[in-house]
């Protein structure tokens, strides 16, 4: 599943990429726990890899970890190609492993997830309804991870 081995400890960057909002969140390899970090809210692909990059040089992850966005059914979603190419940028930028995840219902999760936690006006959401999108999406990658390391 998974081309590039990782090592056992480390921090991992998460995105869920969107096109007017970057959700991101942070796991350990170690722990196997994801937290939501930020929203990049930067309009211009310069503002918003100029972001990434003071995020990468903070947390100084061993991988990053793209969102795939992919219909029910697993055929492709109008922003899977979109995901891809950015999923590519980052690599190409920061020359660090970037690994993809499925992250159908991702949003649909966050959104319920915010909802239980009391969070239930969608301007109080908003700000941060893509980080906790982008730490599901890590969640499910480091719980894929332990699952195959077992």
């Amino acid at each position: 599943m998974r081309s590039t081995p990782l090592p056992l400890r480390g921090t991992l960057l998460g995105f869920d990429f969107g096109l007017a909002r970057i959700g991101v969140a942070t796991g350990e390899l170690e722990t196997g726990q994801a937290s939501a970090l930020t929203t990049v809210h930067a309009e211009s692909d310069s503002a918003r890899f100029q972001a990434i990059a003071a995020l990468i040089a903070e947390w100084r992850p061993v991988a990053l970890v793209v969102g795939i966005p992919t219909h029910l059914d697993g055929s492709a979603h109008a922003l899977t190609a979109r995901c891809r190419r950015f999923a590519n940028q980052l690599h190409g930028r920061f020359g660090l492993p970037v690994l993809p995840c499925d992250e159908r219902l991702s949003s649909v999760a966050a959104e319920a997830e915010l909802s239980s936690a009391g969070v239930k006006h969608w301007r109080a959401r908003k700000p941060v309804l893509d980080a906790v999108a982008a730490r599901l999406i890590l969640q499910t990658f480091l719980d894929d991870l332990r699952h195959d390391r077992t």
